[in-house]
């Protein structure tokens, strides 16, 4: 079965445009979360609060932060998609926040097939009231469990490009280091283990 996090590249064009595949629609409340073993989709919760998610929002596949998950990346556009579609995303900007005292990052992308999206160039040409719902969104969506966020800042594109990139890399260390460290294991299993005896005609 095929892994979204691992299996799907990140975009030929990145940073400028990448591959981002939806976790959560649009509009939703409830808060879909990849499962990292098995690649399908599970619903962590619905959201404690009144609100629901103003972008269709998800990862960049073959990505990695400190927080051992891929980067998280909100697709602003028209429409709502169904969770698991993949979406060419225009990166222009990166919400940094504090999530329970820890550092999350969250690239803002635009749709890059959606016409009423598709010209935006930055975050910061974005109405104002854009940018306000954003952060109110993500500073009250866990209030109700009585847990912390804080959105820090908006930074524009270039930022953005440079912790994607970031992320890419991290993600290229760890995982081919972690590929390395199997087959190095398995070389060494394979040199204990005894040979085998060649069979012996049989008796009847």
């Amino acid at each position: 079965m095929t892994n979204p996090w691992h299996d799907i590249h990140y975009g030929n064009k990145a940073p400028d445009m990448v591959t981002a595949i939806i976790e959560i629609p649009k509009g939703s409340k409830n808060k879909y979360e990849l499962d990292k073993e098995s690649g399908l989709l599970i619903v962590d919760r619905v959201l404690f609060s009144s609100v629901h998610y103003p972008a269709n929002y998800g990862f960049i596949p073959q990505t990695y932060c400190d927080d051992q998950d891929p980067l998280d990346i909100l697709v602003l556009g028209q429409e709502a998609v169904y969770p698991l579609t993949l979406m060419r995303a225009k990166p222009i900007g990166v919400m940094q926040m504090i999530d329970m005292d820890e550092e999350d990052d969250k690239i803002i992308a635009v749709h890059a097939d959606d016409p009423e999206f598709a010209d935006y160039s930055d975050i910061h040409q974005l109405p104002k009231h854009k940018m306000k719902e954003l952060q109110r969104f993500f500073e009250d969506y866990k209030m109700l469990e009585q847990k912390a966020v804080r959105v820090e800042r908006f930074l524009g594109r270039e930022p953005a490009c440079k912790i994607i990139l970031q992320a890419i890399q991290l993600y290229k260390n760890t995982f081919s280091r972690k590929a390395a460290n199997t087959k190095g294991l398995k070389n060494a299993a394979s040199k204990l283990l005894l040979p085998r005896k060649k069979n012996s005609p049989r008796k009847y």
